[in-house]
């Protein structure tokens, strides 16, 4: 049953049907479509499109289909080309011709369009939890090791030290930052195009701004010919996906290269790696490179819609039938993605030891630095003096506290004997009480925003 065939006197082509039928993707609409269609159906009987029985009848329809999709007993067919297809054909099978009325006013255009959004509504809240439980296990490992001092890099060198809580806090953050952006994409998702046909808005008399709040929208939308076209919420949902993948990328690449045993400053759960197929002492950190490279494939299939969009006319082109399998596809991959990093985080085994042993002492240059900064000498001053003492270190093969009086006085007569005080990770760490700082009681009081942020309703 072709929905647009009256025009045509010949049969698709068997590869034009396989080019362009989009019901191995769009199934998955289903139970949105039928929504939609329970909703439309109470529209136009109040409309008087439908008498109160025929819209019962359709009703009932409806339910038994949308039964059937929910017990997988729903019997797809060769000629169903999508979703819409199928509803409307068992629709027929089960009430007859009545059937025929419910597409009245309405285009697979604005249908499609609703469909997709009721979609992206029904996965925000399964995404949302997916992020909030990664976001659990970095406050969890955070708890756990409020003590633990290791060295922070930069241009993945080591630069000063930090407490292990703070680096876990500092991804905790960039989440936190994409459960925000996921509550104010919802609001541009929650606006509902049915009723704007084809393009230029259904002819029948329907309250529109009521058929959205019945279908859990927020309000209809503005502009028949802009609703049908517009994908900018596929689009907002793809980038979001992508930086959220990006997020997880970073957290995965730290704890990939921790885990080597030139660092050892973590260990996977043997349910988070594998193993080699030729070296038995092998544990690969599988689960974090695959969280790493999937990233990649998240921001491919943002930039290929974003291909698709760039050019096309106004109104509904086919162009967009595009839009579904990079959606599909960004949302499934980054929910498994965020399952796994939640997992792997959560059940990583900390090796304190390993990071005190890696805390040089070099690391407490910038210490020494805004030492003789504070007697007096021009920062940039300090930090020449300073890096010649860590030369003379290096030189060496010493750290800065192996260095006498005498050497650094051979330096500057602004060093004395206090400096050595200086030179003290516990009086690093303390140093940086700011807000936001990696000092005991600033990350304690970062952990509290954390918590609050966990407890918080989303907007």
């Amino acid at each position: 049953m072709k929905l647009w065939g009256g025009r045509f006197a010949g049969n698709t082509a068997e590869e034009m049907a396989a080019f362009g039928d989009s019901l191995p993707f769009d199934r998955r609409l289903a139970d949105a479509d039928v929504r939609g269609s329970l909703a439309w159906a109470e529209a136009i009987t109040a409309a008087g499109v439908l008498t109160p029985e025929e819209g019962a009848r359709i009703r009932e329809g409806l339910g038994q289909i949308r039964r059937e999709l929910a017990e997988g007993t729903f019997d797809f067919q060769p000629s169903d080309e999508d979703i819409h297809t199928a509803v409307e054909r068992r629709l027929a099978e089960l009430v007859g011709p009545v059937a025929g009325k419910l597409h009245t006013g309405r285009s697979r255009n604005d249908q499609v369009a609703t469909d997709l959004r009721l979609y992206i509504l029904d996965r925000i809240p399964d995404l949302r939890r997916a992020l909030r439980s990664v976001q659990e296990a970095l406050v969890a490992q955070a708890e756990a090791h409020p003590g633990v001092a290791l060295p922070g890099y930069t241009h993945s060198q080591p630069a000063q030290p930090l407490l292990l809580a703070h680096w876990f806090l500092s991804h905790f953050w960039p989440l936190d930052r994409d459960v925000e952006r996921l509550s104010e994409i919802r609001r541009r998702v929650a606006v509902c195009p049915l009723g704007s046909a084809a393009l230029a808005g259904t002819p029948l008399p329907i309250d529109r701004e009521a058929l959205a709040r019945s279908l859990g929208f927020d309000r209809a939308s503005e502009n028949s010919l802009d609703a049908v076209a517009d994908r900018d919420f596929v689009v907002e949902m793809l980038a979001w996906a992508a930086l959220t993948a990006s997020h997880l990328s970073r957290l995965a690449a730290d704890l990939v290269a921790w885990s080597a045993p030139e660092y050892g400053f973590v260990e996977l759960a043997d349910a988070y790696a594998t193993g080699s197929s030729i070296m038995p002492q092998k544990k690969n950190p599988d689960s974090l490179e695959l969280i790493r490279a999937k990233a990649g494939r998240l921001l491919g299939n943002l930039v290929a819609l974003l291909a698709v969009l760039k050019g096309l006319p106004s109104g509904y082109n086919k162009d967009l039938q595009e839009d579904k399998e990079p959606l599909f596809d960004s949302l499934d991959t980054l929910e498994l993605a965020l399952k796994v990093a939640a997992g792997a985080v959560a059940t990583l085994k900390v090796r304190p030891e390993r990071m005190a042993a890696a805390l040089d002492d070099l690391l407490l240059a910038t210490e020494l630095a805004d030492y003789i900064a504070a007697r007096g000498v021009p920062f940039r001053e300090a930090h020449r003096l300073v890096g010649q003492a860590v030369r003379v270190a290096l030189q060496r093969g010493v750290g800065l506290r192996d260095l006498s009086l005498a050497d650094y006085r051979a330096l500057s007569p602004a060093f004395d004997a206090g400096l050595y005080g200086a030179l003290d990770i516990d009086v690093a760490l303390e140093r940086r009480r700011v807000q936001g700082g990696t000092a005991p009681a600033a990350v304690a009081e970062q952990l509290r925003r954390a918590r609050e942020r966990l407890a918080a309703e989303p907007a």
